[in-house]
C-alpha cells in the first residue's frame, strides 16, 4: 500500500479509511500535536539540520544537555547521540572489533549489532561450547532487549553460566523497549543483574516509541569517551539538535502518552482471547496465521506484514499505540476472537 500521509490510528488508501495497527510508533508521538508544536519551535531555534562534526570548534550546548539528561534517564554514566539507531549499532560493533577476541549473538538479534564473524550464542538450545574453553579472552555478546516475534524482554540469566575467564561486553539494542518498558519507559537495562565483569553498552533508535529520528549509545564514561574519539564518530554529522531539544522538553507528553498506552493494553488484556500470546506490558502481538492479514483487511484494518531479515516467513505484526481509541480496539479484538490464535 502506498499512502500520502503519516499513518496514525487510521490510514487513507485510495480514499478509503482503514484502522491501522502497524509501524513502531508505540507512544504515538510522531502525530501527537503538542509534540509536533515543540519540534517546530525547536527547528526555529536550532535549524533543520546541523551538518558539522561534533569535534568542530563550534559546539552546540544542546548536545551536552541532552546526553547528560538521557544518561540520567536510562541509568548510565554517559551517552553519545548519533544520527540513527543503525549507525549507533555499527559504530559500537566496529569499535569493539579492535579489542574483542570473539563475538556472539542471541537468536534473532538485529543485524546492526551482529559482527560479521559472530558465533551463535546458543546451539541446540544450549550455550555455545566455545564459551566453556579455558582461553582467557574478551568477548562481545549482542542481543535485542525484546526480540522480533517476542512480546517479553530477553532473559539474560545465561550470563551467570559463562565462566569467569571470559570478560564480557554485553551490547543491548533497546530500540523496541525504550519508552515502553522499565521505569518511566527507560528500558530494561536496570533490570539486568549481570555479573561484575560484564560491561553493558546500550544502543537504540529513538525513532520508535520516542518519535525522534536519531540514535544513542549509552554506557560507562570511558567507553563513551573512547567511542567519541573514533574516526567514524568524528567524521559524522551530529544529531539534528532540534530533536534533542524536543526530547528535553517533552517529559510530560511522554508520561501522558505512556498512561494512554498502558490503559489500552489493560483493555486488550481484559478482552482478548487468552489463546493469543499477548503481554499486557508490551504493545505488540504476533501471529503465524498466514490468513490473518487478509482477514483483517476485509474488515478495513491493516497490520504490518513483511519479510524480516532474521525470520524465515512473513511476519504478521499487530501494533497497539497510545493513540488508539477504545472503539478501534473493540473492533480488532472482536475480529481476532472470532479467529484462532497462533
Amino acid at each position: 500500500m502506498i499512502i500520502d500521509n503519516f499513518p496514525d490510528r487510521t490510514i487513507q488508501v485510495e480514499g478509503k479509511e482503514y484502522l491501522y495497527f502497524g509501524g513502531t510508533s508505540y507512544l504515538g508521538m510522531a502525530s501527537q500535536r503538542d509534540f509536533q508544536k515543540l519540534l517546530i519551535k525547536n527547528i526555529s531555534q536550532w535549524g533543520t539540520n546541523y551538518g558539522s562534526s561534533r569535534n568542530s570548534n563550534i559546539k552546540l550546548s544542546v548536545y551536552k544537555e541532552f546526553e547528560q539528561a538521557f544518561s540520567n534517564f536510562i541509568g548510565v554514566d554517559a551517552t553519545a547521540s548519533v544520527s540513527s539507531g543503525m549507525l549507533a549499532g555499527k559504530l559500537v560493533m566496529k569499535y569493539l572489533f579492535k579489542s574483542a577476541t570473539s563475538f556472539y549473538h542471541y537468536p534473532k538479534t538485529h543485524p546492526a549489532i551482529i559482527s560479521p564473524n559472530s558465533f551463535p550464542l546458543f546451539i541446540d538450545g544450549k550455550l555455545n561450547n566455545r564459551l566453556y574453553d579455558k582461553v582467557e579472552e574478551k568477548i562481545v555478546i549482542s542481543a535485542d532487549a525484546v526480540l522480533s516475534l517476542e512480546v517479553k524482554a530477553t532473559n539474560f540469566d545465561f550470563l551467570e553460566s559463562i565462566p569467569r575467564n571470559k570478560t564480557i561486553t554485553l551490547v543491548i539494542d533497546e530500540s523496541h523497549s525504550l519508552g515502553v518498558l522499565g521505569k518511566r519507559g527507560s528500558g530494561i537495562l536496570s533490570d539486568i543483574a549481570a555479573k561484575t565483569s560484564t560491561r553493558k553498552v546500550v544502543v537504540s533508535s529513538m525513532g520508535k516509541a520516542m518519535g525522534l529520528s536519531f540514535g544513542v549509545v549509552c554506557g560507562d564514561s570511558d567507553f563513551i569517551e573512547e567511542l567519541k574519539n573514533e574516526p567514524d564518530f568524528i567524521s559524522s554529522s551530529g544529531t539534528n539538535p532540534a530533536f534533542l531539544a524536543t526530547f528535553l522538553q517533552s517529559e510530560d507528553i511522554y508520561k501522558s502518552q505512556r498512561i494512554n498506552l498502558k490503559s489500552n493494553l489493560k483493555f486488550i488484556h481484559a478482552n482478548l482471547n487468552p489463546i493469543y500470546n499477548f503481554n499486557k506490558q508490551y504493545p505488540v502481538l504476533y501471529s503465524k496465521d498466514s490468513s490473518l492479514y487478509s482477514s483483517l483487511l476485509s474488515e478495513n484494518m491493516v497490520i504490518s506484514k513483511f519479510k524480516y531479515p532474521t525470520y524465515e516467513d512473513y511476519m504478521n505484526r499487530i501494533v497497539f499505540t497510545a493513540n488508539h481509541k477504545t472503539k478501534d480496539l473493540k473492533k480488532l479484538i472482536h475480529t481476532l476472537n472470532l479467529n484462532y490464535g497462533n
